[in-house]
């Protein structure tokens, strides 16, 4: 839209100029309609063009963590999950960097050993904070975006949710004292981790940002000695959370899902990498950190799956 153009010119023209936001002043020179043979060349100085309103929604999905390792220990919890979509979006200015981090998963345990937390994805202001180690055998779990699965010897403990406001996971399922049962599921993104529920981690949310209903920020199943379930064991990486299993199966990539407990002698699985999605009209371009860009409708989907660093939307 151009504000300040006398009546009966168009702006068919080139226009050259520099502002910041969502406005430029600028400079027309060229030929015009005029209301007369004689006058056809005109400059046009201190016209304002002021750009459509960038309006953006966003899926913001952290690493999950790694499930604990040795007998019975805890699932993982899942990475943090924020989203604005389906409510109200963002609106930001063109030519403008905003800061994009996509955490990775917590990396897969040796034996003995606690989990380690996923780490922190950002986007702008908005960050969703790693999903908490599950507990090893005797060990206290790890706070999260959703928290860690308590293991054996740690009856009561669990990982916590961290506290965030908006809260963006639940708490892990604790450990039991004795007895051949799986350590508690790690916290997912619509419930808790289970504990000696065959070490179920909490279930997460789907989001159909991209166009497609796909789940997000799982819990990591609790690990089991001898599995004595019929359930299969699970990884907790998607959208539901794993079972507990004599496996440690790590999380899924890209959806933030927390890693299974280990069993036995076994470390635990890692935690999936999470995840930052960006919707916004097709009428801007997205420049900066390299992502996936696809089209839904008359808006455009990036999806960024690894890095740091600025990007900006340009007419």
């Amino acid at each position: 839209t151009i504000a300040g153009l006398p009546s009966g010119i168009t702006a068919a023209q080139t226009i050259t100029g520099s502002g910041t936001g969502n406005t430029l002043t600028v400079t027309l020179t060229g030929t015009f309609p005029a209301a007369d043979s004689l006058n056809t060349s005109l400059t046009l100085s201190g016209l304002t063009i002021t750009a459509p309103a960038l309006t953006v929604s966003y899926l913001v999905v952290a690493g999950g963590g790694s499930g604990g390792s040795n007998s019975n220990s805890g699932g993982a919890g899942a990475g943090g999950y924020r989203t604005n979509y389906g409510g109200t979006a963002l609106t930001l200015n063109v030519s403008t960097n905003y800061l994009v981090t996509v955490g990775g998963g917590g990396a897969a345990t040796t034996p003995y050993q606690n989990g380690s937390n996923g780490n922190n994805s950002v986007f702008n202001a908005i960050t969703s904070t790693g999903g908490g180690a599950g507990g090893g055998q005797g060990l206290i779990p790890g706070t999260g975006g959703s928290g860690g699965g308590g293991g054996y010897d740690r009856s009561g403990s669990a990982g916590n949710a961290g506290g965030f406001s908006p809260v963006e996971g639940y708490a892990g399922g604790s450990g039991t004292q004795s007895g051949d049962y799986p350590g508690g599921g790690g916290g997912g993104a619509s419930e808790v981790g289970n504990t000696n529920a065959n070490g179920h981690g909490g279930d997460g949310l789907s989001n159909s940002i991209t166009g497609s209903a796909v789940f997000y920020s799982g819990g990591g199943g609790g690990g089991v000695s001898t599995n004595t379930t019929t359930v299969p064991g699970g990884n907790g990486g998607g959208g539901q959370g794993g079972e507990g299993t004599t496996a440690a199966i790590s999380g899924t990539s890209f959806t933030g899902g927390g890693g299974g407990g280990g069993s036995a002698s076994l470390g635990g699985g890692g935690g999936g990498s999470g995840i930052v999605i960006l919707r916004y009209p097709n009428s801007f371009t997205l420049t900066g950190l390299s992502g996936s860009t696809t089209t839904v409708g008359s808006d455009s989907v990036t999806s960024f799956t690894a890095g740091t660093g600025n990007i900006q939307f340009n007419l």
